[in-house]
């Protein structure tokens, strides 16, 4: 599955003709070395387009509704290199739909003290235009970032490229198509929501499907193909029979890999990105989906268990977000299930019945065949191992009748202290930040879920960012978490984003 277009960035430099053609000159020549070097940098993961400086209305408004309709445009960049009066934007502001970011830079790093003069002042006043040119989006309400620094600075280059992936993931939104397999688990709140709302607020459209139309997809796959597939299964992980008979090991095996190809083909066939399923309503199929749904969110599916389109929809946003970043560690849907703890060690274990993206994947990975309690199906196969160390993020997208909100905590993922050989499913374990407690204790009063989608990859800033731009609420727990100045941040979003 493709996860990334190939997407582009627009630079549109903001200028005015009160200083001359020279100056204009002067002021196109340097944001095409800006875009030059940024380009050569090796540092974004997209492509930035000089356009030329903008200077009138017409011609503002024209480009950012050139940007609105071009479908590799995924952002815009706007610098004023020099005074460039505000109202001039007004019109293309107010009809531009996609992501924006501010460079707030020069083109000079230093202060010329022995050479500057006024021409020079006129022509470098991004200090002047930058704040005029802030002052009128600000008042507009329009959401931005704003990157302050030169622009040779690899931390503002690091900064610009952290923000392409949020706008991947603001602009993909649109592009989300979630398929649930049957219904939510019975009785279950945080896998329910407004699927209206979550349409116009994140652009995602959410649509079921009888689970037995996908069945029959599932069921006319060949055996030919099922057969190579399961090939491939046995070359690229070990096989752990544990006193199975290897025959019937393989038949197990052989259905899932049926599955993950129906699965596909019936998801390529309706364009859909992610999918959620339900152990309580399997109809025709012989398995609960496993290795099956490992093996999609691995290709870049959004998945979601028990029918929480929510987590599905996350999951794809954030793969998306991550595509092709360079050491990547891994994106999954994760859940919540036990604790340890024991002072000084205390952390969540994370797992599912099945289903965890091998991407977070560290070591071997295995297959077992293990008896599932739920489900009223045979033993289903799955990959079994355990995830990476390092730093990540947990996030639950949750509907609060009136709202949604993102909760975004940062988690420290560790080892666990002792083999689990009786335990056959994937794990993760982290600890909270700030601490086990305050950052539990922080969770719940926020009403996260117990599902998350979980990425090593992509950074507490860049998911506020995505929330900020869809209009929603976004919470943060983190190593500056307190519980006191955290209840008020939940009571000021009451204010500003309940109804």
């Amino acid at each position: 599955m493709k996860l990334s277009k190939n997407y582009k960035f627009w630079f549109c430099t903001g200028s005015q003709d009160l200083y001359g053609d020279e100056c204009l000159r002067n002021v196109a020549e340097h944001s095409r070395i800006i875009v030059e070097e940024l380009n050569k940098s090796g540092v974004l993961p997209f492509e930035v387009v000089l356009k030329p400086t903008l200077i009138t209305n017409e011609l503002i408004r024209k480009t950012f509704n050139e940007a609105n309709i071009d479908e590799d445009c995924a952002g815009v960049i706007v610098w004023c290199h020099t005074f460039s009066p505000a109202k001039s934007w007004i019109l293309g502001l107010q009809e531009f739909r996609k992501p924006l970011l501010h460079l707030h830079t020069q083109f000079n790093e230093e202060i010329p003290y022995d050479t500057i003069d006024m021409d020079f002042m006129n022509e470098n006043q991004s200090a002047h235009g930058d704040r005029e040119w802030g002052h009128m989006v600000t008042r507009m309400g329009i959401e931005r970032k704003v990157v302050v620094g030169h622009w040779t600075s690899q931390a503002v280059r690091e900064k610009i490229a952290s923000w392409m992936r949020t706008a991947i993931g603001i602009v993909e939104s649109s592009h989300v198509r979630v398929m649930r397999v049957a219904d939510n688990m019975r009785n279950v709140a945080v896998t329910e929501g407004d699927k209206v709302e979550a349409q116009l607020k994140f652009g995602w459209e959410v649509d079921a499907y009888p689970v037995n139309e996908i069945a029959e997809a599932v069921a006319a796959v060949s055996e030919s193909d099922t057969n190579a597939l399961v090939d491939e299964y046995y070359d690229k992980y070990e096989i752990l029979l544990e006193g199975r008979d290897a025959d019937e090991f393989k038949r197990h095996v052989a259905v899932q890999a049926q599955i993950e190809i129906g699965f596909e083909r019936f998801l390529e066939e309706k364009n859909y990105q992610a999918i959620v399923t339900h152990f309580g309503d399997l109809g025709a199929l012989k398995q609960l989906p496993g290795l099956a749904i490992q093996r999609l969110m691995e290709k870049g599916y959004g998945f979601g268990a028990e029918g929480d389109w929510k987590v599905a929809a996350m999951v794809r946003i954030m793969k998306l977000m991550s595509a092709g970043m360079k050491n990547a560690k891994g994106t999954s849907m994760l859940e919540d299930y036990t604790y340890n703890l024991v002072p000084g060690k205390e952390g969540i274990l994370q797992a599912h019945m099945l289903e965890i993206c091998p991407t977070i994947a560290e070591g071997p990975i295995s297959i077992k065949c293990q008896p599932l309690s739920m489900g009223d199906r045979e033993d289903p196969a799955r990959l079994v191992f355990t995830s990476k160390e390092g730093p990540g993020i947990a996030t639950s997208l949750i509907d609060l009748g009136d709202r949604f909100r993102l909760i975004i905590n940062s988690v420290d993922c560790k080892k666990v202290e002792k083999p689990m050989p009786k335990l056959p499913v994937a794990t993760a374990f982290w600890t909270p930040q700030p601490d086990f407690a305050t950052g539990c204790e922080a969770w719940i009063l926020a009403g996260g879920a117990h599902h998350t989608a979980f990425s090593y990859d992509i950074t507490a800033e860049q998911m506020g960012d995505w929330a900020a731009a869809m209009g929603i609420e976004a919470v943060y727990i983190d190593n500056n978490t307190n519980i006191r100045d955290f209840k008020k941040d939940l009571m000021l979003g009451n204010v500003v984003f309940g109804k």
